[in-house]
């Protein structure tokens, strides 16, 4: 039996300080030292990333309060890891030992929705689908809707450079971020960007933060573009008898100069997980099925065109939805096909490999063969218009062969996509899980000049440790 060793006495003491610094400038609730609640926020959904155990869990409401938490860190020298929703899927958001985990769910403030300017401006705990309506309510939309849409912050959005579905017509949220409020690693507030729909003063600081997952700073507020609400979009499922058959589908729609809405890629192993999870009957006869949309003035009409180039690529049927509702319905498949995934055997690894769409098929032919490889189930869904990927290898983490197994595939998947000329992450981020596929990515001189921007932002290197390099 292991010894516990007792907590030596400047551990503690370091300890009582901490908390007693950020007390002095927190309210007593905001503070968290539980051990069970504490352990509650040591990570996010990500598998195989290892996870530290914090010292305190802090929840300012206030720009003043994460500015005086910042302060307090860097007097002490201890490590702080922002966290929004904890929904990300790198370990982004996990906790290191002994640090501060700065959770920004409680800054959860629309400020402002200006429908002349079309912005709105923001606190990092907003939840996207929170803002989606509140913004509708004025005619108004923001475009980027992740799958975990529900639940997940537009700070953890921005901290994540996240997508979602829409992201073939609309893009993806750094297109959407015009300014930032930004608390740096000593407490200093820095303002970047601009309201207006034009600028270019200086670097641009926005897209620098963007992306950065809390390595350079805290966002604390946000002004993003808005768009005008869309007219109502129409959904338009196409069965194929291979994935090869579908990404064929894919370039021709893209070649054509059409821009759906929308256009997501399940195959037979995620359609079949979904209607076991929800009973929705998708079509499990199909090898690869296609979801397509367009919100444009006759959806409809461009749908049958759309649809014609489906079954010239081979689909043997294409069903276009009758009405909103039953494109909602399909979108909701669509929407659960990671949790119905995880379902399959209690564990998932999600890799987010983004391949040029010329070389989609070649990325789900080579998961298959490497699937087989490993005896593993891996179900792949993808936002086909972008050639963005998440193939979702299944298994039992209770099994240190299977998990083994998974493991191995997950960074097969990865080499995979490189060598195809794609990028290891489209929109989930680096995190912990990653750190060792960037720098095969972007190569040591791009390793050494990312890590001297953050020698500029965070010198003592207090922010979200661990994370990217």
């Amino acid at each position: 039996m292991s010894r516990i060793e007792a907590p030596r006495d400047e551990d503690t003491a370091a300890t009582g300080t901490l908390l007693g610094r950020l007390r002095g400038g927190l309210p007593a609730d905001a503070v968290l030292t539980d051990p069970d609640v504490t352990a509650s926020y040591a990570n996010d959904m990500a598998s195989f990333c290892p996870a530290g155990t914090p010292a305190v869990v802090v929840l300012p409401r206030t720009v003043e309060q994460v500015q005086h938490v910042m302060r307090t860190a860097t007097e002490l020298r201890v490590p702080v890891v922002p966290q929004g929703a904890r929904t990300g899927l790198s370990g982004a958001a996990n906790a290191s030992d002994g640090c501060i985990v700065l959770s920004l769910i409680k800054m959860d403030r629309i400020r402002e929705i200006n429908p002349v300017d079309r912005i709105a401006v923001v606190e990092p705990g907003v939840i996207n689908a929170t803002l989606s309506r509140a913004v509708g309510e004025h005619g108004l939309c923001y475009p980027p809707d992740p799958s975990s849409w529900e639940m997940c912050t537009i700070g953890g959005n921005i901290g994540t450079a996240s997508g979602g579905l829409c992201c073939v017509k609309y893009g993806v949220t750094a297109e959407y971020v015009l300014g930032l409020d930004v608390v740096l690693a000593d407490g200093r507030l820095m303002s970047t960007g601009r309201r207006t729909a034009k600028g270019v003063a200086g670097y641009d600081l926005t897209r620098l933060f963007v992306g950065s997952e809390g390595s350079l700073g805290i966002v604390v507020g946000a002004t993003l573009a808005l768009r005008p609400q869309p007219p109502e979009q129409l959904v338009l499922a196409a069965e194929f008898p291979s994935g090869a058959a579908a990404c064929d589908a894919v370039c021709r729609i893209m070649a054509g100069g059409h821009v759906p809405s929308l256009l997501e890629l399940m195959d037979r192993t995620t359609v079949k997980a979904v209607n076991d999870l929800a009973h929705m009957g998708l079509p499990e006869s199909t090898e690869a099925l296609l979801l397509a949309a367009f919100d444009t003035a006759d959806p409809a009409a461009d749908l049958a065109a759309l649809g014609a180039l489906c079954e010239a690529a081979g689909a043997t049927q294409v069903v276009p939805a009758d009405d909103a509702a039953e494109s909602e319905l399909l979108l909701q498949a669509r929407r659960l096909s990671l949790t119905a995934l995880d379902a399959v055997k209690g564990t998932t690894m999600i890799d987010d490999v983004c391949v040029p769409r010329s070389k989609l098929a070649e990325m789900l032919e080579g998961t298959e063969r490497i699937a087989e490889k490993y005896q593993l189930t891996i179900g792949v869904v993808a936002h086909a218009g972008d050639g963005n990927t998440h193939p979702t290898v299944c298994f039992d983490a209770s099994d240190p062969d299977e998990s083994r197994r998974a493991r191995e595939s997950f960074d097969e998947i990865m080499a995979l996509g490189l060598e195809l000329g794609g990028t290891i992450t489209g929109e989930h981020g680096v995190g912990v899980l990653k750190k060792e596929w960037l720098a095969r990515e972007i190569g040591p001189v791009g390793v050494e000049m990312q890590q001297q921007i953050k020698r500029v932002f965070d010198p003592l290197g207090i922010l979200n440790p661990g994370k990217l390099f």
